[in-house]
């Protein structure tokens, strides 16, 4: 299909529990619609990791980089979004977090009556949702196979990750990505 927009490449950023399978459904669209579409698969074991691994994806396209994460994933595009090929930042139900700010710490103290996502207490070190809550919590918008499948396919998510601290926001050190 031919587009009319600026050629650009959107790379996609999962959050904890789950893999890049989980944006099968926005990749088509975008493809669709002439994209180039990048889905990092982070390891989800530390911030350094996943923000590595997203460097490696950024470094591969072949053009400017529309940088989009859903919800731990936004803690992740807010280190890597410094890259000089990122000229704009999405937060999907995204952590937004600021200097020296980390999902533990955004979590920690939840207002009274906020939800409070169903984590099993850890496992040799790793996190997962607990399955029977895994839909309401976290794929309520998707259809039911695929939540089901979601919750069924969680990659375990490092504590290690929860504790990384984001040294300098790329939209508080890149003003042209704040509009």
């Amino acid at each position: 299909m031919a587009s009319d927009h600026p050629a650009k490449t959107i790379v996609l950023v999962h959050g904890g529990f789950v893999d890049g399978s989980g944006w099968s459904g926005v990749h088509r669209i975008l493809a669709e619609r002439g994209y180039e579409v990048v889905v990092v698969q982070n390891p989800t074991t530390s911030l350094a990791d996943d923000v590595a691994v997203t460097k490696r994806a950024i470094a591969s396209a072949s053009g400017e980089v529309v940088l989009v994460g859903h919800p731990y994933g936004g803690v992740v595009i807010t280190e890597a979004g410094r890259e000089s090929k990122v000229k704009s930042l999405v937060y999907i139900a995204a952590f937004a977090p600021d200097q020296g700010e980390s999902v533990s710490s955004l979590i920690a103290n939840p207002q009274p009556g906020v939800p409070v996502p169903p984590i099993l207490p850890p496992v040799d070190g790793f996190l997962q949702l607990d399955r029977t809550k895994f839909v309401h919590s976290f794929a309520a918008d998707v259809s039911p196979d695929v939540a089901r499948f979601m919750a069924d396919s969680q990659v375990p998510w490092e504590v290690f990750a929860l504790e990384g601290k984001v040294t300098q926001p790329a939209w508080k050190t890149k003003p042209s990505l704040v509009d």
